[in-house]
């Protein structure tokens, strides 16, 4: 972050302090500064009931906080693809469900495409994502198996049917045997 020119860093800051605003309380505004060994610190402000905002640094972020400032920086990127494992760790299913467009918006603006893995429900539920966008990932004995969405007969004439990818796809996420993990004794 450092190593971009003030001008478009301070820019890049101003868009996604207009994000943070929406999805963190009291957010007011994000900026870098240096400490006095030089070493630089994402700086944000936020309003309370005080005249004056308060400051914290990186340190005091939450980790939500913390990966949707590391997402909203990362897609505002131009270059190669980028790959995302599981973007929605931390952040609120409100917040979740808004990262397709998101990353659809800066897709535009960067050309850049976007991948990402996920578990969430909320992230598969946006009705821009097409059934030939997901892919499923099916693990074997003889390793895993790539199937895309629009290729599974089922899930394809269950989205037809009216069902959203996510709800269409949300048997294959479950584990086997998920519910026998409540009857495991793990106390020593």
């Amino acid at each position: 972050m450092k190593e971009l020119p003030a001008k478009r860093r301070e820019a890049r800051f101003a868009r996604i302090s207009t994000a943070l605003a929406i999805a963190v309380p009291q957010f007011a505004g994000l900026g870098l500064v240096t400490d006095m060994e030089g070493i630089p610190h994402l700086e944000a402000s936020y309003k309370h009931w005080r005249p004056n905002a308060s400051k914290q640094n990186e340190a005091a972020f939450s980790d939500g906080t913390l990966r949707l400032i590391g997402l909203l920086w990362s897609i505002s990127e131009s270059g190669g693809p980028l790959l995302l494992e599981e973007p929605e760790l931390s952040l609120n299913d409100a917040i979740v469900s808004q990262l397709p467009r998101m990353f659809r918006r800066m897709q535009v603006l960067s050309d850049r495409q976007v991948i990402a893995t996920t578990h969430s429900l909320a992230l598969l539920d946006d009705s821009g994502i097409g059934l030939s966008e997901v892919h499923i990932i099916k693990p074997g004995s003889k390793g895993s198996t790539v199937v895309t969405a629009a290729a599974d007969l089922r899930i394809a004439a269950q989205v037809e049917g009216g069902m959203t990818i996510a709800e269409a796809v949300q048997p294959l996420l479950r584990p086997e045997n998920a519910d026998r993990l409540g009857s495991i004794d793990v106390a020593a």
